[in-house]
């Protein structure tokens, strides 16, 4: 059986629901990321990625919407919705000594709304940690907003 017969299908959108798309991927891998870009990005402790390097993307709404953002001479980048700022999945260029090729899919896991059947892999670049990001287990936690 081929990984493509292993792929299963995910729905998301950003905030607004302006762009909405269509993954069908295998994930090889699910980090929760502490580097500072990563921290700034996504305005929280970490990034919370997903990585497939044979998955496919569809764009069903906004394609015009989705605004790229690359850090100038580092592999750090993103999109994004030009509207709400929503974080967006995005296709990894890997270079080559001929040309630039698909280098996979990385799809930050808070913009799905289907329901993901995995934990994370790990938690990366852990010497970056926000001070204030240990033990966070053990404060308290309200279902909604405290009163």
């Amino acid at each position: 059986m081929t990984q493509d017969a292993h792929k299963q299908r995910y729905e998301g959108r950003c905030l607004c629901g302006s762009v909405s798309f269509v993954i069908e991927a295998v994930f090889d891998g699910f980090f929760l990321c502490h580097c500072s870009h990563c921290r700034k990005g996504s305005g929280s402790a970490h990034a919370s990625n997903l990585f497939s390097s044979t998955a496919t993307l569809t764009w069903l709404s906004g394609e015009e919407l989705v605004s790229h953002y690359q850090i100038p001479n580092s592999r750090h980048a993103r999109n994004f919705c030009k509207q709400c700022g929503s974080p967006l999945p995005r296709i990894v260029r890997a270079k080559d000594d001929e040309a630039e090729t698909d280098g996979g899919l990385v799809v930050p896991a808070g913009c799905l709304d289907t329901p993901l059947p995995l934990l994370p892999t790990a938690h990366i670049f852990t010497g970056s940690r926000a001070d204030w990001d240990h033990e966070l287990e053990t404060i308290p936690q309200f279902e909604d907003f405290p009163r």
